[in-house]
């Protein structure tokens, strides 16, 4: 869905995370930010929480516990092997439990990762300011429908102040 958004465009990092405060200090609300590189801080700011954790710990113990059941089978079941006097079931697979556990809670990650954001081969990605994949940052603001004209010039001013070196307004779908 397509919202009409405040765009700010920042240079510096450090200038970014600045403005952030200062709106949320005046109380407005940041939909978004898009940054060329992670910046540390941002998620905890702008208060986002994220359940991709939870998810790979789940695909991680899912892997394991299929990877035992499977390795169980093929060498206890299904063909036993007993040589030097060992017994059946020595865990001598660990480590490559301990791999293929690691393999499965990513890839699985992953996938949930580009189900969740819809990417696809092909997909046509719309950028607000496509700077954001070089050098600059931008902040989102969304413009609500019932928003007065000293609201708009009151987050301009305030995009303005805290050193926004362009602001327009831009349909971004997020």
């Amino acid at each position: 869905m397509k919202h009409t958004s405040i765009i700010g465009v920042y240079e510096d990092e450090d200038v970014l995370l600045k403005a952030i405060d200062e709106l949320q200090e005046n109380g407005v609300e940041i939909a978004d930010v898009f940054s060329p590189i992670p910046i540390h801080g941002v998620f905890e700011k702008l208060k986002l929480t994220t359940r991709l954790p939870y998810a790979t710990f789940i695909y991680g113990a899912f892997g394991t516990t299929v990877v035992f059941i499977f390795l169980y089978w093929t060498s206890v079941v299904s063909y036993p092997l007993k040589f030097g006097g060992k017994p059946l079931n020595t865990l001598s697979f660990i480590i490559i439990m301990f791999v293929l556990t690691i393999f499965i809670g990513t890839l699985f990650t992953f996938l949930t990762y580009f189900i969740r954001e819809k990417m696809y081969p092909g997909k046509q990605v719309d950028i607000p300011v496509p700077r954001t994949t070089n050098d600059q940052f931008a902040l989102l603001v969304t413009k609500k429908h019932d928003m007065k004209e000293a609201d708009l010039k009151k987050i301009n001013d305030l995009l303005k102040k805290s050193g926004a070196i362009e602001i327009k307004e831009s349909e971004v779908e997020y």
